[in-house]
């Protein structure tokens, strides 16, 4: 399987969190990751990304209107947008926001399993309101991979928890699992990491299944 987009959603506590899962994925991962944080819409995105870029070895940079989908890239979305993949290209909408927030996370994952289908995987951090369900749901409707962040390692549980509740989650797992398990996906070697202790932690999380 050929995992293509990584697209990551979190609120409050995002920061921190997102700058953890980068800094604890391999820097060679074949995909492209791209992140929908909640935040108002005059935050200055000179503020957010030399935060995040301090935690990778990849370029992180605000997504721009009709920007190309490059693997080995971090994009985010600008404030006050929202951020959809289509077509090997991100765009970006003024429409309006969805359950009061602009970039919207559903609308990222959601747009994210309609372009690549069983090639997404979507992570849920930490955050405090319910905009992510319906998106996790849509990458794993379309064959894509839904990872959630445990609820008892967020800062703000509410959205990781709206995520396991929606049915969205094949893994709920800390954020340094999540990397690890991305990285297993694209035949990569966790960071940090070595194989026996990976499988060792994942052999002990929370799978759940479709009823």
């Amino acid at each position: 399987m050929a995992y293509r987009l990584l697209v990551v959603g979190a609120s409050w506590g995002g920061s921190r969190a997102v700058g953890s899962l980068l800094q604890a994925l391999p820097p060679k991962l074949p995909l492209a990751i791209a992140i929908a944080q909640h935040r108002s819409a005059d935050s200055p995105d000179n503020v957010l990304i030399p935060i995040l870029s301090k935690h990778t070895q990849l370029p992180v940079s605000s997504v721009e209107d009709k920007d190309p989908v490059i693997p080995q890239h971090v994009y985010v979305a600008p404030a006050g947008y929202h951020l959809l993949s289509e077509d090997e290209r991100f765009t970006l909408s003024t429409e309006e926001p969805v359950r009061f927030s602009r970039p919207s996370i559903d609308v990222l994952f959601c747009s994210a399993a309609d372009a690549y289908r069983s090639g997404a995987i979507g992570v849920v951090l930490t955050g405090a309101n319910s905009d992510v369900a319906a998106g996790l749901v849509c990458i794993r409707r379309m064959g894509g991979i839904g990872l959630v962040q445990d609820p008892s390692t967020a800062e703000k549980p509410a959205m990781p928890q709206a995520a396991i509740e929606g049915g969205g989650a094949h893994l709920v797992l800390p954020i340094a699992e999540i990397a690890a398990f991305v990285a297993s996906l694209c035949g990569v070697d966790p960071a940090r990491r070595d194989r026996e202790t990976t499988a060792a932690r994942l052999g002990t999380a929370k799978l759940h299944r479709t009823m």
